[in-house]
């Protein structure tokens, strides 16, 4: 087998979250046609148990520890310059070493580069095919934070939007292959990097279309005869944490004004202060850490996606599909999803919408909603499989890769 280096800015695994869903499926794929290489930081301080598990996929490993305050105190000097500070938060002597080391010691000719701040461990000339899986396009994502923001942040995240996309811009210029996670992403920075379009492409989100299937049974941990909206991700993550917030506050009352026994129930790991408090309206419940989410999908009347910001496709509305059950959700949270609102899910655009969309599905008799849901399971079931999505990188880490194989994934 040929050698890989595999560059990610978190360990891909365990794959609870959007980010490490993805990183971990592309990881145990590689796996299986390269020997990988891998170099990864660890931000969470609970995955270093998972190392050896990693481990297990790849001929050699770097992971670096990632101190939240310390790499911010290390960005700091960048707002002198006009470099983004997310380069220098995950900027380490030690990953750019090892890289050295790496390409020495085995003859690793290609890169698979997991986030743009990654890209500066793969700018030696022994690689000559980089793929960066830039996943979202990072730099909007900035400017739409920007946007919720009062100064000094509104100021401090454009200035990180404008910088962070003149870097993924050259990121762009010196790789084979851009990817992002649907034809939206691609086609938006297709937009704002024209220079590199021919070799911009997709490659969607999958689902374990076995793991979050309807057919598995689960234990209700909801107290019946409750009505539950559920949503569910890492809640230490402001785009779900604005979507949380809002929905608690401007859209459920209504819904648990018309409809009593509603519940709204937030599901994920690490909930902030404000998303803790919300547990204190009437009819809202926050769990925090789970070890398993299907029970909650499986028994929810609805999945709610009301995110307000967003990029790329929602995992969580995928798998709330897989698991076949109705899925709600915002324009936002919808984009990027190959699927048709009103027949596969609901999408509802502004408070009144998100109220009346939603009780629409806790009505009885539940036929619509049952019926939504069968669409749901039987597109991501089309779409969605992670082995179908995959198979486009056997081509695309090959260098006579025609850029046409990209923008056509």
């Amino acid at each position: 087998m040929q050698h890989l280096l595999f560059l990610a800015h978190r360990i891909p695994y365990p794959p609870n979250k959007g980010d490490k869903i993805r990183s971990f499926h592309l990881l145990q794929h590689l796996a299986a046609r390269y020997h990988l290489h891998l170099g990864a930081f660890i931000d969470d301080a609970t995955d270093w148990q998972y190392v050896e598990t990693v481990k297990a996929y790849c001929a050699s490993t770097h992971f670096v520890r990632l101190d939240s305050l310390r790499a911010r105190l290390r960005s700091l000097p960048a707002l002198a310059t006009t470099r983004a500070l997310s380069l220098d938060y995950y900027r380490d002597a030690s990953m750019r070493r090892w890289v050295a080391q790496t390409l020495a010691a085995a003859p690793v000719s290609r890169a698979l580069v997991f986030s743009s701040v990654m890209a500066q461990y793969a700018q030696d000339p022994r690689l000559t095919r980089r793929v960066i899986d830039f996943v979202d396009v990072d730099s909007d994502k900035w400017l739409q934070y920007a946007q919720k923001k009062r100064w000094p942040m509104r100021w401090l995240y454009r200035r990180e939007g404008r910088c962070l996309l003149d870097y993924e811009r050259q990121v762009a210029a010196f790789s084979d292959v851009s990817l992002f996670v649907s034809e939206a992403e691609a086609a938006l920075f297709r937009r704002l990097a024209p220079e590199s379009a021919g070799r911009i492409g997709h490659l969607n989100n999958g689902v374990d279309l076995d793991y979050f299937s309807p057919a598995h049974s689960f234990k209700n941990p909801y107290r019946a005869p409750a009505q539950v909206l559920v949503f569910t991700g890492a809640m230490d993550y402001w785009p779900n944490i604005d979507a949380v917030q809002w929905f608690a506050q401007a859209v459920f009352p209504e819904i648990l004004a018309r409809q009593p026994q509603a519940r709204f129930v937030i599901v994920g790991a690490r909930p902030a202060a404000q998303v803790l408090a919300l547990a204190q309206l009437p009819g809202v419940s926050v769990t925090g850490t789970v070890p398993d989410i299907r029970p909650y999908l499986a028994h929810a009347r609805c999945a709610v996606a009301p995110l307000r910001i967003a990029r790329g496709i929602q995992n969580k509305v995928l798998e709330a599909m897989s698991m076949g059950i109705p899925v709600l959700a915002t324009p936002q949270a919808f984009e990027g999803i190959s699927a048709t609102p009103g027949r596969d899910l609901l999408v509802a655009d502004g408070a009144s919408a998100l109220a009346e969309a939603a009780l629409t599905l806790l009505q009885e008799p539940r036929d619509p909603a049952l019926a939504l849901a069968a669409e749901g399971r039987r597109l991501i079931e089309r779409q969605y499989a992670w082995p179908q999505q995959l198979a486009v990188l056997d081509t695309l880490m090959e260098p006579a890769a025609a850029s046409s194989l990209v923008t056509e994934s």
